[in-house]
């Protein structure tokens, strides 16, 4: 039966990995598309972030994914491999594609579907269920709102000043904002399977408590999601950081600083949030700042599809492959 978990493990951190390909674009697009740092320094400043966010933030959001979505007694290892595939699934075709998102969601969605499969949906839990929707609500909404206020303030409090001056300015702030987005990121997205290896470890008898996170799971997950960071996929770096809104340094900043504060306040309340969600959010925000057509609004609503699709795709392919481990092993 190890040999089943440690498949699960593998699967686990493969999905990290997949997680942090895709989610690259989140932390470097607005430092590349601004051409503040070329892709290479700009993805490998990310990867060193990402791994550290989980040592600095702590693993609340890991207490969410363990024991927030399905009672950790009634989780079993087929549950957990239907739910990694839906993830690692739905992310990577999504990946392919260009579509920036949310594979906190996609996880997520295969949790839930899985749980239906193993439990019913009656013995889903509330409380991870209510968080991740205010993730869902919260984390676009928040980070435009923000993303818009700070390029705002930065527009009144320098609008006398030279453009080139203020442009060359914020493009050095830029390299402290998006270590702060990716920093968070690491937080908030690198805590998830961390979550989903103690689910692994407890429903095989190895730990005895869920709350109790092993420095080597930390260290994992931690490594995956930096080294997927630095293997991330160009298509979605193209779609958030050149796509969405043509954004000047200033710009780049307060979208990054502005989606950091809303992933560091998910973080420290356990809310998994989306980092995709955030991070666009946040673009839109400070690039609609001067005018409203600055932002390619039609890619906006592409990617608002994804995200719809993403928890109930997820959950579906999550139901069926749980049912078939569960007939066949």
């Amino acid at each position: 039966m190890y040999e089943l978990a440690i498949g699960a493990i593998i699967a686990a951190l493969i999905f990290d990995f997949v997680n942090g390909f895709n989610d690259a674009a989140n932390s470097v697009a607005t430092v590349i598309g601004t051409r503040v740092l070329k892709p290479i320094h700009a993805v490998l400043l990310s990867a060193v972030a990402n791994f550290a966010g989980p040592f600095i933030f702590g693993v609340a959001v890991a207490m969410t994914i363990s024991k927030g979505i399905i009672n950790p007694d009634d989780v079993t290892i087929y549950m957990i491999l239907g739910g990694l595939s839906a993830a690692i699934t739905w992310g990577t075709l999504c990946t392919h594609f260009g579509l920036p998102i949310s594979n906190s969601h996609s996880l997520i969605g295969g949790l839930i579907g899985a749980g239906i499969a193993g439990v019913g949906i009656e013995n889903l839990l509330l409380d991870g269920m209510t968080k991740t929707l205010t993730g869902i609500i919260v984390s676009p909404l928040g980070g435009m709102a923000i993303g818009f206020l700070f390029a705002g303030i930065i527009i009144a409090v320098f609008a006398s000043k030279p453009p080139q001056k203020v442009n060359y300015s914020f493009g050095k702030l830029q390299l402290i904002s998006s270590a702060w987005f990716a920093l968070t990121h690491g937080a908030n997205d690198g805590q998830k399977v961390m979550g989903i290896i103690v689910l692994i470890l407890f429903s095989e008898g190895l730990i005895t408590d869920v709350a109790d996170v092993p420095i080597w799971v930390i260290l994992a997950a931690a490594s995956a999601i930096a080294l997927g960071t630095f293997f991330g996929g160009y298509k979605v770096i193209k779609t958030l950081g050149m796509k969405i809104a043509r954004l000047r340094p200033y710009q780049g900043f307060a979208a990054e600083t502005g989606g950091g504060i809303v992933l560091a306040i998910f973080a420290f309340f356990g809310i998994p949030a989306s980092t995709t969600h955030a991070i666009t959010g946040s673009i839109m925000g400070a690039g609609a700042v001067r005018r409203k057509r600055a932002v390619r609004w039609g890619v906006g609503k592409r990617i608002v599809f994804a995200w719809l699709i993403t928890i109930p795709g997820a959950a579906a392919i999550a139901y069926v492959v749980t049912i078939i481990l569960n007939f066949f092993i």
